[in-house]
């Protein structure tokens, strides 16, 4: 009997194209899943479709001068082409911006609301002057508390996965105007975690321990132990879905409240199209619910889209969220905001009808336990050395041979040899193997062994040797070219799942569509090409990727590097005019570093003790990742002294380095070269 399976992907936010990290640690993983799923011939609502809600999106338009419906329009239209020219096979891509949704979302915060699962608080939030609106999310940058990442964000530090709130951030910025919030009094409601301790404990901790991976395990524990708070599920924003109750102008769904709920809105609009009945996909004990997120998401979907599930009453809750870690490109960490990332729809113009080769290095390297690195001359070896090498070198080999000894018509085995059953019985193994990976999330492991069958099919001819046979042994070859079919068959079967041009291409080499026999996971092991079949002339599955195509490739990335040197060391504007006054109370002066120490688990900060003429004072300076402890003692420099302190990690900072920043992102000194200046000198 067939099971329901609801499978989703992350909403990708509609403020910028697709990239090679969303396909590593979401799209690609999902898709094999979904299509292994419908292989076993099992039910699946394979569902996703465009998040454009939340501060990403009006930050896009506000930095490109349009308005935020022109930002999602756009970028929805490249990522649905990019998605359907890749071959992910969503069974429905929806937007947020949808009817269907408003409606979907507006009546779950209702539901919660009427059922008092709500806090309503007024509380103090950023607030920007200058820009005359409350800074939620990613309209505020600053100093994460846990990591003294310098660029966190107001609802998350990318750094270390800490979930935030924007009051949390030391040295809070607005990314809107640069300037220093303040904190104003609004009203918004919250949905106390706190209350649902006990039972995410039971339901994750107790029930999902041996089967869900390690670090999405490891995340939702250490933020249990941390302590549950409340979290506000509105925000003041112009963009999102209005809080459906009264007394809520001017304010908006929270976007992680609202995207989630994305899954349920597109299961919607899909069960429509199709004439089913949506709630069996999200409301039947029997469906199995699976996740397909990176690990900035993991809080977002074992935390709080459950206990909003747990809280309505009428849903079901995920059986597994698999989470990949990051993929970084060339040593350096993916960033949309400077171009250094490979995008999918212009890989898709350079490398034309190659989803395929994509696809199986970005499994093969996939980042399932840890962070992994995507380099252009690894993804041009595994094309040349296992794709076409290995699996396209036996598929050539052994649809040659039955065109240049049968002209293409499967022949009739003789009697088998040892070798031969042991070749089959091996071959008929990887099924369950290849099954009993996909099934616990390792796809990596999974292709790996998909590519042994290959190697399996490579090493039988190799060994038999049928092109030195024909002259002496006719009849054994016959036996030969039989059973490498067979290898050549599995193949185009259960590459499926992870290649799918592929398996379609060798489908049809196979002459698949002559078959009269169900093709499924369940039956792949048969023997399908039986003599007399005729299959069609071999093609090349995969082509060498030469020299110049990935020096492009490489070039192109170094132009982008050399262009953020650039921008990074553009001359900033010149700051609002002050009076002689304003600068007269900063009292600036030359002082000597005498101890410098790492501060404890923070990359970038440094514990100074300097000789300021006046005093020997503690100040902590985020120079870490441009000098060392050991070289910096005994260096003059130039301090702010009259800086009121503030505590940092648990130490006080009684004052600020002054320091500029070299073209290739280091900091420098500002310090007086002279010997003759004696600390406590002021500068003026």
């Amino acid at each position: 009997m067939s099971k329901r399976y609801t499978i989703t992907a992350a909403l990708p936010y509609t403020n910028g194209p697709i990239h090679i990290g969303h396909l590593a640690g979401v799209y690609i993983p999902a898709d094999i899943y979904a299509r292994f799923q419908r292989l076993k011939g099992n039910d699946v609502a394979f569902i996703c479709g465009s998040d454009e809600h939340g501060v990403a999106i009006s930050m896009k338009a506000k930095k490109e001068g349009i308005t935020p419906q022109q930002v999602i329009d756009k970028y929805d239209g490249i990522i649905r082409k990019s998605f359907e020219n890749f071959g992910i096979s969503f069974d429905n891509y929806s937007r947020t911006s949808l009817p269907i949704h408003y409606e979907t979302a507006s009546e779950f915060f209702k539901k919660l609301y009427e059922n008092g699962d709500f806090i309503e608080e007024t509380t103090e939030q950023l607030f920007d002057e200058k820009a005359g609106q409350f800074l939620a999310d990613r309209f505020v940058i600053g100093t994460c508390p846990k990591c003294g990442n310098e660029e966190a964000y107001g609802d998350q530090c990318e750094k270390c996965g800490t979930s935030l709130n924007a009051t949390d951030l030391i040295n809070p910025k607005s990314t809107i105007t640069g300037s220093t919030p303040t904190l104003k009094e609004t009203k918004h409601w919250f949905l106390p975690l706190e209350r649902y301790d006990a039972f995410l404990r039971k339901w994750i901790l107790d029930g999902h321990k041996n089967d869900w991976k390690p670090n999405v395990y490891g995340q939702v524990k250490s933020w249990l132990d941390d302590g549950l708070k409340p979290r506000a599920v509105t925000r003041d924003l112009d963009w999102g879905i209005p809080v459906p109750v009264q007394g809520a102008e001017g304010k908006v769904l929270y976007v992680w409240f609202d995207a989630p709920i994305g899954y349920i809105s597109s299961t919607k609009e899909w069960a429509l199209r199709q004439g089913k009945d949506w709630k069996p996909y999200w409301k039947d004990n029997e469906t199995k619910l699976v996740h397909f997120i990176g690990k900035d998401n993991i809080v977002f979907h074992c935390v709080i889209f459950p206990a909003m599930l747990k809280a309505e009453g009428s849903y079901i809750l995920p059986d597994n969220v698999p989470a990949n870690e990051f993929l970084n490109l060339e040593g350096n960490k993916l960033s949309t905001s400077k171009n250094w990332a490979v995008w999918l729809h212009e890989y898709l113009e350079d490398f034309e009808n190659q989803q395929d080769v994509l696809r199986y290095v970005l499994t093969a390297n996939a980042p399932e336990t840890k962070d992994n690195d995507f380099t252009w001359k690894d993804f041009q070896a595994r094309n040349n050395n296992e794709l076409v090498a290995v699996f396209g070198n036996f598929i050539n080999r052994v649809v040659v041979l039955t065109h240049k000894y049968y002209n293409g018509i499967i022949p009739s085995p003789n009697a088998f040899t040892d070798i031969d059953n042991q070749t089959i019985n091996e071959m008929r193994s990887y099924a369950s193997i290849i099954e009993k990976s996909i099934e616990k999330y390792r796809f990596r492991e999974a292709l790996q062994e998909f590519m042994n069958l290959a190697r399996l099919g490579n090493k039988y001819l190799a060994d038999e040797e049928p092109w030195k046979l024909i002259k002496t042994d006719p009849e054994r070859v016959k036996t030969i070219i039989f059973v490498a079919l067979q290898i050549a068959a599995e193949l185009a079967i259960l590459s499926e799942p992870f290649l799918p041009f592929t398996s379609e291409k060798l489908k049809k080499m196979l002459n698949f569509s002559a078959l009269k026999t169900n093709l499924s996971w369940e039956n792949v092991s048969e023997n399908r090409l039986l003599q007399g079949h005729l299959i069609n002339p071999s093609e090349l599955l995969f082509t060498k990727i030469e020299d110049d195509a990935i020096e492009k490739q490489l070039n192109r990335l170094e132009a982008t590097k050399q262009h953020n040197k650039q921008s990074d060391s553009v001359i900033a504007p010149q700051k609002e005019l002050i009076t002689y006054d304003d600068f007269a109370k900063m009292d600036i002066r030359i002082g000597t570093i005498l101890e410098a120490q790492k501060m404890p688990k923070a990359d970038k900060l440094l514990i100074l003790k300097v000789d300021t003429g006046i005093d020997i004072r503690t100040i902590v300076s985020g120079i870490a990742q441009s000098f060392s402890a050991e070289e910096i003692v005994g260096r003059k420099v130039t301090i702010l002294a009259n800086l009121a302190p503030r505590t940092l990690r648990g130490v006080e900072s009684q004052g600020m380095i002054l320091m500029t920043t070299s073209p290739d992102g280091n900091h420098v000194f500002i310090n007086p070269d002279a010997e003759q200046i004696t600390n406590g000198s002021q500068v003026s």
